[in-house]
């Protein structure tokens, strides 16, 4: 069955199996991934574009028409692979290229924790599809001629050190002068000011999404943060026709752990979204004769993201968990600043959340123990009512009234949990913090499988001993077979999962074990006092039998001896 999920199917139930701490008792399902709200959202509408806008392009097939994410002109296809570099800026953390066409081209991370599955460096504009900053006239005419002619630029090579350096852009065209004045700062983010000689209707693009990470459960694509606080995400492969948003306080085309942004429009700026050949989302804007805005190309630092603008901090995606995840993320941050490694981080924060959550599982727990005590009465009810459903259900729900035992009393409690356990998860998948963020020992990557993997195999030991310590009152021989199979089937599961989940993991068996050490041993003491009580009693009435005995047969005696 595993074999024909897909593997967020699979995950999904490898955690709602371990938050319920493996009660497979129950028919635990994955929940089902919400639609996305795009129709609800009141500033988003879908829109067809005017013929005119179609009529900035020619159709024709070919794969050139990926570089800008629109079936293009062959003359435009020519230009468009013009990757001459123009301007290259530099400091210690990247390199930026802009090309012929005034897009930056290229933009490489110099250190070595941003690396690619390769190991290289990670590059942040991928080779084909739309870069960011290419302008597309909506006069075919023009746009043909914008396409041939080159930029120049006032300066080839900019060095950035604590201060920004600006960068000039010009095109000169047979009847119209563009202007492109970028200022790029060393944290990543740069203003732009495009100027028109002349009012003419153009676009200007995003840019394709960066490819560098991706791991499972996590989302890629293009995002719209609206001023009403709404997001709308766009997932590759799911772009479907185009979309209109007006009101828009930054888009962002994502990865894992990257982002290009743009933000600072004017409320009226109209973004459109539509669709490339793959049914990944391409987004741009129609821009004024004189457009000022901002950019941002790098990682989603929550922390970088804040210092430029707040407002970017919404471009870090937590999928629908985002509400919880947002502030244990917050916590996690607040814990790293005591702390100073975040592995020891990821341990406070999973303390701070059993303590919370302690009274939920506690009171599972005891359920749980209160239907394995009772389990060998229920077996027998069933057994004696075994031909009449009716009366066997109604006898067993007696018999856990009088015991007072609950059937769900060890799961609800646990499903309870369920949002902040994906919550968290969401934090440690998305969190670029920790990216070459040491532990101890062999841990020198929390974002990156453990290659020794000792940290999987404790972490399924662990499950596995809390399991065999876990009271269980299962009906089904097979159900009871697959179950002790599960701590094998999760080690596999998180043998490539980075290592911070990994460790979140453990460490969350591991408190589950002390739990449950607490309970057994809570529900052993009462056991045994019941016992001692039960034979205090014994002994007393044996005691007070043999008094009876005595005082009958004494009496016996004195009545002989008046008799006498």
């Amino acid at each position: 069955m595993l074999d024909k999920m897909t593997p967020n199917q699979r995950l999904m139930v490898a955690v709602l199996l371990s938050v319920v701490f493996f009660v497979v008792y129950t028919a635990i399902f994955p929940p089902e991934q919400p639609e996305l709200a795009q129709t609800q959202q009141k500033n988003t509408q879908n829109v067809e574009l005017k013929q005119n806008v179609q009529a900035s392009v020619t159709p024709q097939a070919s794969s050139v028409d990926s570089v800008v994410g629109h079936e293009i002109s062959t003359d435009e296809k020519m230009a468009a692979n013009d990757l001459s570099t123009l301007v290259t800026v530099t400091n210690k953390d990247f390199i930026l290229k802009m090309d012929t066409l005034g897009r930056i081209s290229s933009k490489e991370l110099l250190q070595a924790k941003y690396n690619d599955k390769e190991d290289q460096h990670a590059q942040l504009i991928p080779a084909t599809g739309t870069k960011p900053l290419f302008i597309r006239f909506l006069d075919t005419n023009l746009n043909d001629e914008a396409t041939k002619v080159a930029y120049t630029a006032n300066v080839s090579e900019i060095s950035l050190d604590d201060s920004p350096k600006k960068v000039t852009l010009t095109q000169k065209l047979s009847n119209l002068t563009v202007t492109k004045d970028i200022t790029f700062y060393t944290d990543g983010h740069y203003d732009v000011k495009v100027s028109l000689s002349d009012d003419k209707r153009y676009f200007i693009y995003l840019g394709q999404r960066p490819q560098i990470t991706e791991q499972m459960m996590t989302v890629s694509g293009a995002m719209v943060y609206t001023d009403d606080e709404l997001v709308t995400i766009i997932e590759d492969g799911d772009a479907e026709g185009r979309k209109a948003f007006s009101g828009v306080e930054l888009i962002s085309a994502f990865d894992q752990y990257s982002a290009s942004i743009m933000y600072g429009f004017s409320k009226d700026t109209n973004i459109i979204v539509e669709r490339d050949r793959d049914n990944n989302p391409v987004i741009y804007f129609e821009a004024l004769q004189n457009m000022d805005f901002n950019g941002y190309l790098g990682q989603k630092n929550y922390k970088t993201l804040k210092s430029i603008n707040p407002v970017l901090t919404n471009a870090i995606e937590y999928g629908w968990f985002t509400f919880a995840s947002k502030p244990l993320f917050q916590l996690l941050s607040w814990l790293h600043g005591i702390f100073g490694n975040w592995g020891w981080s990821i341990i406070a924060l999973t303390i701070l959340i059993r303590a919370v959550l302690y009274p939920l599982t506690y009171k599972g727990m005891v359920s749980m123990q209160r239907l394995k005590e009772i389990s060998p009465q229920v077996k027998a009810v069933q057994a004696k009512y075994k031909g009449d459903p009716q009366r066997m259900n109604a006898a067993v729900m007696d018999l856990y009234k009088k015991n007072g035992a609950n059937p769900l009393g060890g799961c609800l409690p646990m499903l309870l949990q369920i949002p902040v356990f994906f919550a968290i998860y969401r934090v440690l998948l998305n969190a670029v913090e920790l990216q070459g963020a040491e532990w101890a020992l062999w841990i020198d990557d929390l974002s990156r499988m453990d290659s020794t993997f000792i940290l999987p195999i404790l972490m399924g030991a662990s499950m596995y001993y809390q399991q065999k310590i876990t009271p269980s009152n299962f009906t089904d021989p097979m159900q009871e077979k697959v179950f002790k199979f599960l701590p094998i089937i999760f080690t596999f599961f998180f043998l490539t999962f980075p290592s911070g989940l990994v460790l979140y993991w453990f460490i969350n068996n591991m408190f589950s074990i002390g739990q449950q050490f607490i309970v057994n041993a809570q529900f052993k003491n009462a056991k045994d006092a019941e016992i001692a009580v039960s034979d205090h009693a014994k002994k007393m009435q044996h005691k007070e039998i043999e008094q009876e005995k005595s005082e009958s047969k004494n009496s016996k005696k004195s009545s002989g001896k008046k008799d006498d």
